[in-house]
C-alpha cells in the first residue's frame, strides 16, 4: 500500500509522520508544491523542521528514509498512490459571495482536478481538511467528470483532525478517537474498512468511529465551534468577575468538578486563536444561514463576537489603566504565538491586541521563544483572513515603526510602563520579576492576559497587576 498526502503543513506532516512511524510496511509521501518546505522537511539531523511541535522531530528522524518520504513531485507520487489525503488549505473566503464566512474550496478543487488527471489506477481520497457538509459530493463529481480512464474509480471518505497544537504527537499517539466517514454503499463500506485497518495498527477499534459522510464533515465543524463556544462563554464570565470581585479561577474550578461539564476549556484569556476555531464557526454560520437557519446562525456568530469583544476589552484596560493614554510608551509583548509549546500565529489574539495598542501610538517590544521576527511582521501586516492565501503580503506593517521584536524577555522588558503576557509560555513563570520591576519605568503594570503569574507575589514587588477575571487592583478601580 503506498499513502500519498497533498499538503506538508501543521496536518499533513505530523499525521503522515505518525501512520509512516506505526505501519512500517507501508509507504507513506508527503507532497507539497513549496519546496521550501519539502527542503526543511528533508534537513538533515540537527535542522529544524518547518514546524515546531514536541516530539515530532523525534518521529520523523525515525520513519524518514524508511518508508517517509516527503517530495515536489506531486504528480508521480499521486498517480501511484492507493490512498490520497487531501489536507490543504481551506481558508476563509475574502471576497465575492461568503466573504468573510463561506470556506474557499479552491485549493481543495485544485488538489481533486490534479489527482483526476494523474490518476490510472483507482483511489480512496480521503477529506483531511477541515470542510464544509456536502464537500465530498462536490469533489467526487470534480474527479469523475475529470479523470479520462473510465475504469478508474473514486472513493470519498472524511477523516477530519483532531489535534491540538503543542500536544500533536501526543494526540496521534493516544487519541481520544478517529473519525472515518464514509458513503453508505458497498464500495464506500469497503474504502472505510481499508482506512481503518491503517489505524488499527495502534489505535483500539472502540476508538474508530466510522460514520456516513455528511455526520464526518460537521462534526469537525461542531467540535471546534463548541470548543470555541466555551472559551468564550467563561470569557464572558471573566468580565463579570471582575465587575463584582469573584475571581474567574475560582469560579471555574467550582463548575469544572460538575461531572455534566468537566474542566477542560474553562481558562478565562484575552481570547482564542489557531488557524481553526474562527474559521470553522464562520464556517457553521455561513451554512446556517444557507439552509434558513438564521437563529442558530446568530448563536455561533456570538461566539466570535464575544471573542473580539474580549481581546478588545483588554486592550481598553490597558489604556485606562495607564492614564488613558499609552502615546509614546514602551509596553512589552511577552508571547505572540495563539498558545504555548507552538510557533503557530494563525489568529492568535496577539495581533488584534498589538494592533490596538499601536493605533494608540504605544512602542511595542515583542518577544516569543518560537515566533520569527519575520513572522510578526507578516501577520501585522496582513489584513483579515488573508492569512492562509498564498498571495498574502509579506511586507512590514505600515506601523512597523512601533513595533520592535527581540530575543530576549529581560530585553523586551528593559524601561518599559507596562508588560502583557499574550501566551502561556512556562518560561515566563520563571522570570525574575523583581529584576525587571528595577528596570522599568514607574509606576509598572503587569497585563496577565493568560493568569499565569504569582498576582500577590507581584504586588509585593510593587507592580500594578490586571488579570483577566480577577477582583481588580485597588489602582485599576474606577472612582
Amino acid at each position: 500500500m503506498k499513502i500519498v498526502c497533498i499538503g506538508a503543513g501543521y496536518v499533513g506532516g505530523p499525521t503522515m509522520a505518525m501512520i509512516a512511524y506505526k505501519c512500517p510496511e507501508i509507504q507513506v509521501v508527503v507532497v507539497d508544491i513549496n519546496q521550501a518546505r519539502i527542503d526543511a522537511w528533508n534537513q538533515l539531523d540537527g535542522c529544524e523542521l518547518p514546524i515546531y511541535e514536541p516530539g515530532l522531530e523525534e518521529v520523523v528522524q525515525a520513519a524518514r528514509g524508511r518508508n517517509l518520504f516527503f517530495s515536489s513531485d506531486t504528480h508521480k507520487h499521486v498517480a501511484e498512490g492507493d490512498i490520497i489525503f487531501v489536507s490543504v488549505n481551506t481558508p476563509t473566503k475574502t471576497r465575492g459571495v461568503g466573504a468573510g464566512k463561506a470556506a474557499d474550496l479552491t485549493y481543495w478543487e485544485g488538489a481533486a482536478r490534479m489527482i483526476a488527471s494523474v490518476s490510472t489506477t483507482s483511489k480512496i481520497v480521503v477529506e483531511k481538511s477541515t470542510v464544509p457538509v456536502k464537500t465530498a459530493e462536490a469533489i467526487e463529481k470534480v474527479l469523475r467528470r475529470n479523470c479520462a480512464d473510465p475504469n478508474v474509480q473514486f472513493e470519498i471518505l472524511s477523516n477530519p483532525e483532531f489535534l491540538a497544537e503543542g500536544t500533536a504527537i501526543e494526540d496521534l499517539t493516544v487519541p481520544d478517537r478517529v473519525l472515518i466517514g464514509g458513503k453508505e454503499t458497498e464500495s464506500g463500506q469497503r474504502a472505510l474498512a481499508v482506512l481503518k485497518s491503517v489505524y488499527q495498527h495502534w489505535v483500539p477499534d472502540e476508538r474508530i468511529l466510522c460514520t456516513n459522510l455528511w455526520s464526518a464533515e460537521l462534526s469537525k465543524l461542531t467540535a471546534n465551534a463548541m470548543l470555541a463556544q466555551r472559551i468564550s462563554s467563561v470569557n464572558t464570565i471573566s468580565a463579570l468577575c471582575e465587575a463584582t470581585g469573584a475571581d474567574v479561577q475560582q469560579v471555574a474550578h467550582s463548575i469544572g468538578t460538575d461531572s455534566r461539564i468537566g474542566p477542560k476549556f474553562l481558562n478565562a484569556s484575552v481570547g482564542f486563536g489557531g488557524s481553526c476555531f474562527q474559521k470553522d464557526i464562520l464556517n457553521l454560520v455561513y451554512i446556517c444561514e444557507g439552509v434558513g437557519l438564521k437563529q442558530v446562525a446568530d448563536y455561533w456568530q456570538s461566539v466570535v463576537s464575544i471573542n473580539d469583544y474580549q481581546k478588545q476589552r483588554f486592550v481598553e484596560r490597558i489604556i485606562e489603566a495607564m492614564f488613558n493614554t499609552i502615546s509614546g510608551k514602551k509596553i512589552a509583548v511577552l508571547g505572540f504565538a495563539f498558545k504555548k509549546d507552538t510557533g503557530d500565529t494563525r489568529e492568535t489574539p496577539a495581533i488584534d491586541v498589538c494592533k490596538g495598542l499601536t493605533q494608540d501610538g504605544a512602542k511595542l517590544v515583542i518577544y516569543d521563544p518560537k515566533v520569527t521576527e519575520a513572522q510578526i511582521h507578516q501577520d501585522l501586516a496582513t489584513p483579515k483572513f488573508e492569512w492562509d492565501h498564498p498571495q498574502s503580503s509579506g511586507t512590514k506593517s505600515p506601523r512597523s515603526s512601533a513595533i520592535t521584536v527581540v530575543e530576549d524577555a529581560y530585553e523586551a522588558c528593559e524601561g518599559a510602563h507596562g508588560i502583557t503576557i499574550l501566551t502561556e509560555w512556562d518560561e515566563f513563570k520563571k522570570l525574575d520579576f523583581e529584576k525587571i520591576y528595577a528596570s522599568m519605568m514607574k509606576p509598572a503594570f503587569v497585563f496577565d492576559g493568560r493568569n499565569i503569574l504569582d498576582h500577590a507575589k507581584l504586588r509585593e514587588i510593587g507592580y500594578i497587576v490586571y488579570a483577566l477575571g480577577k477582583p481588580l487592583d485597588p489602582f485599576l478601580k474606577r472612582g
